[in-house]
């Protein structure tokens, strides 16, 4: 099993998988999937849809049981210590799990009562997430009157009754609009705070970049690429300049005046008027472009330095951007 060190301590990993294989029928959704997670981190696993994520999210989770391979979460191993997992983690599905008549307070109260807390524990842990998660003022509206961010913040609450050490997160943000979406990220990083490791699906790049300490993506059930968010963006190259001409007309001027300044070839755009060009050196290079763009009186609309997204990089390693897929 693999070690981290914390603290001058080795400490093994949250979740640990080695070469899981699931298939349905003709279909293999996992094929020799590997995992390792560091506790007290957020990572994310990326890729298209049917790539295997929810299968080897269900499999971790033991909603599913893997037809090879081995996994263990919270030290504990999924196949023959399955109620050992359940007792330490915590799962949110993409559809939130409360009930939309109840109150926020009457829902957080009934789910710590059906976990086992007495009566006097169950209303002081309601109080306790209400708290965490700032959904105090809205204590006792009923659910369906929540927004999108209030009925997943309270969603999670659900899930840290127990105070899970491993937290699931299949698609949490998925349908909510950038405010929402950023109180469930800020949700999220309270609960990494507090010592829960957190795994996260998602089909936004941005929220991986966001909140994942590493980033593990997946296609065709297995592990393609794997590290830091600027790990991964660094695979495809470092700064690139982008112009855009003003007339379409001028492109053909611009790529040989961009060669002239900088000596690589630009990459053309389907619009027919953007150019990207990668460079060593930023500054200088910009610098060179615009004045040969300026003295060859070509007219640009904009000019500026671009570094790679995570998008950009899951296009390198898949072959498709992260919209197409989703």
């Amino acid at each position: 099993m693999t070690s981290y060190i914390v603290q001058g301590l080795a400490e093994p990993a949250a979740i640990q998988a080695r070469g899981l294989v699931k298939n349905f029928r003709d279909h293999r959704a996992l094929d020799g999937f590997d995992l390792s997670v560091a506790p007290g981190t957020i990572c994310g696993l990326l890729g298209p849809n049917g790539a295997g994520k929810t299968t080897a999210v269900r499999i971790l989770a033991t909603l599913l049981r893997a037809d090879g391979g081995s996994a263990t979460v919270a030290g504990c191993d999924v196949a023959s210590q399955p109620r050992a997992v359940r007792s330490r983690i915590g799962l949110s599905g993409q559809t939130p799990a409360v009930d939309e008549i109840l109150s926020g307070r009457q829902n957080l109260i009934l789910f710590s009562r059906l976990s086992g807390l007495d009566r006097g524990a169950a209303h002081r842990r309601a109080d306790e997430l209400l708290e965490q998660f700032d959904l105090v003022d809205a204590a006792a509206r009923p659910v369906k009157k929540y927004s999108g961010g209030m009925r997943r913040r309270l969603d999670l609450a659900v899930t840290l009754i127990q105070a899970p050490l491993v937290l699931f997160l299949d698609e949490p943000t998925t349908g909510l609009d950038p405010r929402n979406r950023r109180e469930v990220w800020n949700a999220i990083r309270q609960l990494v705070v507090r010592g829960t490791t957190v795994l996260l699906t998602t089909q936004y790049l941005d929220e991986a970049d966001q909140l994942a300490d590493d980033i593990v993506v997946i296609d065709r059930g297995r592990v393609i690429a794997h590290g830091t968010p600027d790990a991964l963006k660094a695979r495809i190259g470092g700064d690139r300049v982008e112009v855009t001409v003003a007339d379409p007309a001028d492109t053909g001027r611009a790529i040989h005046a961009i060669v002239a300044a900088v000596g690589v070839q630009p990459e053309a755009h389907p619009d027919g008027r953007t150019l990207t060009v990668n460079v060593a050196e930023r500054v200088p290079a910009l610098t060179a472009i615009v004045n040969v763009l300026a003295e060859r009186r070509i007219g640009a609309s904009d000019v500026g330095l671009r570094r790679p997204t995570l998008d950009d990089a899951f296009l390198e390693l898949t072959g498709h951007r992260a919209e197409a897929a989703a």
